[in-house]
């Protein structure tokens, strides 16, 4: 039987589709009607009023596609219920062009959802300026090197905590080509007392003002303390990293705020408690964000990390790694640190100096995720490994050859 050569096509957003169809040799104005028909979306929102539930249901049925929700909302048994909706990237534009008019609250509903499909398609390069030193985002994916000055992070504790041996290692890390060094000061490893601000600024100053005045790369300070981040920003880091997303301490967003420098704002947690994991997680993050635009950041100055290894079980950040796509609907660049942490410990059952292996295949995950920014211990190993990913998944899917 003649089967015309029938088979699958990965299209995971419109660019990709657009190529495939052009490659068909569709007609110009067949591939603007037809390109978003190719590509399913399950967009979800949750606890949703009923009756603004009710209208999404219909409306989404009127636009050809569905919409799930709690199986009690027929006979308003719920006051609230999750929504599933479920349908192309056509029929979802058309349902948020449908509801900008309508009330209840649908139009801020139809604004984020056209906000929301743009923001996963793929993103344009552009120019992250770290003051006065730039990273280009959107054309590759950025490495960021560790360089810990603790005598007891949970992975290489006292190794670094000479000058000279710090500074040895960035300047190695700089050879092998990473994009960005990350310094920190205290260890955020499970279950640690923590330090003064006084005695992490103490570890941190000789290493960083010497690391300014010999490297040439963005140096990022990993602290959540504002007064650590200001001294830091003061003698002229280019980033900074808050492993509690600019919710720990109250005076941290001021601070980014004053000196307007990018800041990585990661999610994170007392105790592993969720009503719903990703929800929850992508809420803390959209705080941080909103805590980061209420002192004048925006766009790529915020960067997101969804916290692996930090108020999570195993499990659990095993699922947020199986999900990495859906950070990219905050619409800002998304950090991944995943390198030797106890999620890979113990599905591996290894200790920590044997998880280069395991951290890799993370490194693998994030570049095929769309990550911007993979944080790594092994610079040269990972960076290999993120260079190859990024030739095979960065290219667009039937463009750069005949016959895909």
């Amino acid at each position: 039987m003649q089967t015309y050569g029938m088979r699958w096509v990965i299209m995971d957003n419109l660019q990709e589709a657009r190529a495939a169809l052009q490659q068909i040799g569709s007609d110009p104005g067949g591939i603007a009607h037809m390109v978003g028909k190719g590509i399913g979306r399950a967009i979800k929102l949750e606890q949703v009023p009923l009756r603004v539930a009710h209208i999404l249901k219909q409306e989404m049925l009127s636009v050809g596609g569905d919409a799930a929700v709690h199986r009690d909302v027929i006979t308003n048994n719920v006051d609230t219920t999750d929504v599933m909706l479920l349908g192309t990237v056509r029929q979802l534009e058309n349902l948020a062009k449908k509801i900008l008019s309508q009330p209840f609250g649908l139009k801020k509903i139809g604004h984020a959802l056209k906000q929301l499909l743009t923001n996963l398609e793929p993103s344009k390069v552009r120019i992250l300026n770290c003051r006065g030193k730039e990273l280009t985002l959107g054309e590759r994916t950025l490495v960021m090197g560790i360089l810990n000055v603790t005598p007891d992070s949970f992975s290489d504790g006292g190794r670094y905590t000479s000058i000279e041996n710090a500074i040895s290692l960035a300047e190695c890390m700089v050879e092998e080509g990473v994009d960005i060094i990350d310094v920190g000061g205290e260890s955020t490893r499970p279950n640690y007392a923590g330090i003064s601000a006084e005695e992490e600024w103490n570890r941190l100053e000789p290493v960083l003002k010497t690391l300014l005045e010999r490297v040439t790369i963005p140096i990022s300070v990993d602290t959540y303390k504002a007064s650590v981040a200001a001294k830091a920003l003061e003698v002229g880091a280019h980033i900074i990293n808050d492993v509690w997303g600019l919710q720990k301490d109250p005076d941290m967003a001021r601070v980014i705020g004053d000196y307007q420098v990018p800041v990585i704002v990661m999610h994170n947690q007392d105790g592993t408690s969720y009503q719903h994991l990703m929800g929850d997680i992508l809420s803390f993050l959209q705080k941080s964000i909103e805590l980061a635009e209420a002192q004048g950041l925006s766009g790529d100055q915020i960067i997101v990390d969804p916290g692996i290894g930090f108020g999570k079980t195993t499990e659990q950040n095993l699922e947020v790694m199986a999900r990495l796509a859906e950070f990219k609907t905050l619409g800002h660049p998304v950090l991944l640190a995943a390198s030797r942490k106890s999620m890979i410990g113990n599905t591996l059952n290894l200790t920590v100096d044997e998880r280069l292996e395991g951290t890799l295949a993370t490194s693998v995950l994030g570049v095929v995720s769309g990550v911007d920014i993979i944080r790594v211990h092994d610079v040269k190993a990972n960076l290999r490994t993120i260079r190859m990913s990024d030739a095979i998944v960065r290219g667009q899917k039937g463009v750069h050859y005949v016959g895909a």
